[in-house]
């Protein structure tokens, strides 16, 4: 018997990033993993077959850590996906809500759902992730205590919801890529794709300006576009970029080849299907 593939994620049993993994790779074991350095290292060293990364929020903006690990770490990404956030206030069996007095989570979960902690007037106690916070209220064991957890965590460490979906922003969603050692890619002409790539503009005056205007020329929709500090240096000369498309449609491979005269150095990081919440 085969063992199953793995997919490595960061965070405890119960995190968004575990839900995610079981949403879409339900077959796989998940792996979880205590820092996102951790993870890239288990792909990297063949320890699990993929790693399932949140890159951007719609209210906390871009992960950080991803950006910086990201261009350097040699994975691709081979598929993207979007979840809409849910929190819920969750307790140990038997506590009601008028119990508790500490809630305990994620510092931005705990700043995404401020409305029902200054209702309660519970006082937010920060832990290492969401589901974290669900495992340390299991174990201590008291009613005054609770956490802001992913939906996934009451049933793991079994706790009880005492309320759903509290989180203040409706449009609370994280984008999650999935990385890979191998680069799998999306095949052209079979529905919308994304292409992930990173560039080094040239030390010349309006480089970037110039680099860009291929894909205004071109037709290409850039969706997101990030700079970095490299070598400690304050001047930003590398970039991420994300387009809408497949570097053999003719837009973007004209757009790629005006891109090559004012930079350095193009790696493409992933060419893999949109996401359907994009429509």
């Amino acid at each position: 018997m085969t063992s199953p593939r793995r997919i490595a994620y960061q965070g405890e049993p119960g995190a968004n990033s575990h839900q995610v993994c079981a949403q879409h790779y339900p077959d796989w074991e998940p792996l979880p993993c205590a820092s996102f350095e951790d993870v890239f290292a288990a792909v990297e060293g063949g320890e699990a077959d993929l790693a399932m990364i949140p890159i951007d929020n719609s209210i906390a903006g871009r992960v950080a850590d991803i950006h910086h690990f990201l261009p350097g770490s040699g994975l691709h990404i081979v598929a993207e996906h979007f979840l809409r956030i849910r929190f819920h206030l969750m307790g140990v069996p038997g506590a009601t809500l008028d119990q508790v007095r500490t809630v305990h989570s994620h510092v931005h979960a705990l700043g995404q759902c401020r409305k029902i902690i200054r209702e309660h007037g519970l006082v937010p106690l920060i832990s290492g992730d969401t589901a974290g916070a669900a495992r340390e209220v299991a174990e201590a064991a008291d009613p005054t205590q609770a956490a802001i957890s992913p939906p996934l965590a009451a049933a793991i460490y079994g706790l009880e919801v005492l309320a759903e979906d509290i989180e203040d922003e409706e449009h609370n969603t994280t984008r999650f890529v999935v990385l890979s050692r191998d680069l799998v890619q999306a095949p052209a002409g079979n529905g919308p794709v994304v292409t992930s790539f990173i560039f080094n503009v040239r030390n010349l005056p309006a480089a970037l300006y110039k680099a860009l205007g291929g894909f205004a020329t071109n037709g290409v929709n850039m969706t997101k576009l990030e700079s970095y500090m490299v070598g400690g240096h304050f001047a930003a000369t590398q970039f991420l970029a994300e387009v809408d498309g497949h570097p053999d449609d003719p837009g973007l491979a004209r757009a790629l080849e005006e891109l090559a005269f004012f930079t350095t150095e193009i790696k493409i990081l992933g060419v893999y299907p949109a996401d359907a919440f994009r429509s």
